[in-house]
């Protein structure tokens, strides 16, 4: 698999860390590129790597797509280039990621693709998802997606988890507190999950992750936003997301396109109520869902990433899922 890395000028401050994934013996060129975008102290690492198998890129890439990964501001090797002033380094929120970076990675992508369409595949990965709904929300009739993927993301907070909710009690203290030093912070946490997996369960099922491996693991870690934090907040408050004066929620009922949600049954972080809530907004008529879990075997948000037989549970419907999405628009072509 070939990996081949970009910094892309989003006009606004910002070089952002584009990655494109692809094998040129298996590569189909008929097919949209895939664009994935990582969530929340989340960068496209943890999309590379599984600790014990294959990947959630390379078994895309293994399937004959081409496979982009976005890392907007804040994300991966993303860079400032304005003046690290700290309140502008950290005065960005859903806006600035939906916006301005999500359509300056998504024109990157269509400018360089070797596949022969001017769409896309979008999945959104847990807080990439309602960054992507931003950029549906604003761009209704002309945002070049042909299909979205949903895995672990909220829209409408419908149920919230208590601890979530109780740490996000205030926005305007979340968009106060500067936070550093995630990544240290997450490599000691790891270990101690092991022997006491109660204590991260709302988030990973450690009976079911190879956390051995912590020093890779935590790579996929980044320090959180202040204003991105705040807004966060004042979302889970308020249920709905407002993004420029916009209801996201609404603004998706004119929006049609093939949807697949991936959601974790047992996931403490976006609970399924809160992830499947974009099926009552969006105006798709292609949807499907797809939930990972049991109560013999739980899971939750991280484990739709890199828990083992993830590559089965997950991963492989996924590709299917977009697979099928590929041929039923050939089809569509061939008959126009």
């Amino acid at each position: 698999m070939n990996e081949e890395r970009y910094q892309v000028d989003n006009r606004a401050g910002w070089t952002l860390d584009i990655r494109r994934f692809y094998d040129p013996r298996l590569l189909q060129k008929d097919r949209r590129p895939v664009v994935m975008v990582p969530g929340y102290c989340m960068n496209s690492f943890i999309l590379n790597y599984h600790p014990t198998g294959t990947s959630m890129i390379a078994s895309l890439v293994e399937a004959g797509f081409e496979v982009w990964a976005a890392n907007l501001r804040g994300q991966g090797d993303s860079r400032q280039t304005t003046p690290r002033v700290l309140w502008r380094r950290e005065g960005y929120g859903f806006a600035a990621l939906g916006l301005v970076d999500l359509p300056a990675a998504l024109n990157f992508v269509r400018e360089n693709t070797a596949c022969d369409t001017d769409q896309v595949d979008l999945v959104g990965c847990s807080l990439g998802a309602p960054v992507s709904y931003v950029y549906l929300a604003h761009h209704p009739e002309d945002h070049g997606v042909g299909a979205l993927v949903n895995i672990g993301g909220p829209l409408r907070w419908n149920l919230v988890h208590p601890l979530v909710a109780r740490v996000l009690t205030s926005p305007r203290l979340a968009s106060l507190v500067p936070v550093r030093g995630t990544r240290r912070a997450a490599r000691l946490a790891l270990p101690i999950a092991q022997r006491f997996p109660w204590l991260l369960s709302f988030y990973m099922n450690p009976s079911i992750i190879d956390l051995s491996a912590a020093d890779e693991l935590v790579k996929t870690i980044d320090d959180p936003n202040r204003k991105l934090t705040g807004e966060i907040a004042r979302w889970v408050r308020d249920r709905d997301l407002m993004v420029r004066g916009r209801n996201v929620c609404h603004s998706l009922y004119s929006v049609d396109i093939p949807l697949l949600c991936i959601i974790a049954g047992q996931d403490g972080i976006v609970n399924p109520e809160s992830a499947l809530s974009i099926l009552d907004h969006i105006g798709s008529h292609d949807v499907e869902v797809l939930e990972v879990g049991s109560d013999e075997m739980p899971h939750a948000h991280a484990d739709l990433f890199i828990s083992e037989g993830v590559q089965k549970r997950v991963f492989d419907p996924l590709v299917k899922w977009l697979q099928k999405r590929a041929d039923l628009t050939k089809k569509e072509e061939k008959g126009a």
